[in-house]
């Protein structure tokens, strides 16, 4: 391995190809979110594991609708003008958390930065349901930037999830092409806003890999995050949606995934998810479960 970008890959290697479970459960599942209205980033970003997921009654709420006011270069979910926040959608997914009888729900949104607080009040209304309903749930927010508002990231900090993981995404030398109109700096200050005001709520990020970044910009970066306090950070394998969307740069093998972990943990991040099909948000539980033994066990 080394530091040299990579020429684009166009053919997925092996440990990529996985055999999708779409059984019984799975339509289920989907004729549950379709008569509760409700969307999952499982279905909307296209993500690999949604077969298992789905199988296995775990899925990734996402609120605030279907449209991003933001046009992420890597995101499959779509970029369009949203509509008005719907005021009764945290009382579906309270109601889909109680029919799938759950134990964590993980909850995230579409950017809306047409909204004032940037839907933070609708995140808050969404944990006050799910407790009403189902007061056993343990519940993970992943959240936009809330364009840097710290007000706004208040409201949800004042529920107490007890995960609040917000994405990094990438390094920050691919900003302006992957995230143009995010910023490095204003999501490690949401990350270090929540470890600064808090004890009691898990923080937690992550990154792709495969957009064109090197091994020392990965390093970089997982210091970063070490240094404000993350404590659950997730390394995945980029794939595109779609032809229009940004092209995979390298496939990275399951080794290079394992040496990006021992990278993380040496960076000081307790608890490391990397490989190729990892993402935030797949299996939240039992990374928030091991994380809770390793402290226990210090």
């Amino acid at each position: 391995m080394n530091g040299q970008r990579q020429k684009q890959s166009h053919h997925k290697p092996p440990w990529l190809k996985i055999k999708p479970r779409f059984g019984p459960v799975y339509i289920e599942m989907k004729t549950l979110l379709k008569q509760l209205k409700l969307h999952t980033v499982c279905q909307e970003a296209g993500c690999p594991n949604i077969g298992e997921c789905f199988s296995a009654h775990t899925a990734t709420f996402m609120i605030l609708g279907d449209k991003c006011t933001r046009n992420c270069r890597f995101c499959g979910v779509k970029s369009n003008h949203p509509l008005p926040p719907d005021l009764d959608e945290p009382s579906r997914v309270a109601q889909a958390v109680k029919k799938l009888n759950l134990r964590f729900a993980v909850i995230t949104s579409v950017t809306r930065d047409d909204l004032a607080d940037g839907g933070a009040t609708i995140f808050a209304e969404t944990v006050n349901q799910i407790r009403k309903e189902n007061p056993d749930c343990k519940i993970e927010l992943l959240i936009p930037d809330f364009a840097g508002n710290s007000k706004a990231l208040d409201i949800v900090l004042n529920v107490k999830p007890n995960v609040l993981a917000h994405n990094i995404e990438t390094v920050p030398d691919l900003y302006n092409k992957v995230r143009p109109l995010a910023d490095y700096g204003r999501s490690l200050d949401v990350l270090k806003h929540i470890s600064e005001k808090t004890e009691d709520i898990i923080t937690k990020s992550g990154m792709m890999v495969g957009l064109g970044e090197t091994f020392q910009q990965i390093e970089e970066t997982l210091n970063d995050v070490a240094r404000i306090n993350c404590q659950i950070f997730t390394v995945g394998q980029y794939l595109a949606p779609s032809k229009n969307h940004l092209p995979v740069k390298k496939y990275y093998a399951p080794e290079e995934f394992d040496l990006i972990k021992k990278i993380g943990e040496n960076s000081g991040i307790k608890h490391i998810e990397s490989g190729p099909l990892v993402r935030s948000s797949y299996m939240a539980h039992k990374q928030t479960e091991q994380f809770l033994r390793k402290i226990k066990a210090t």
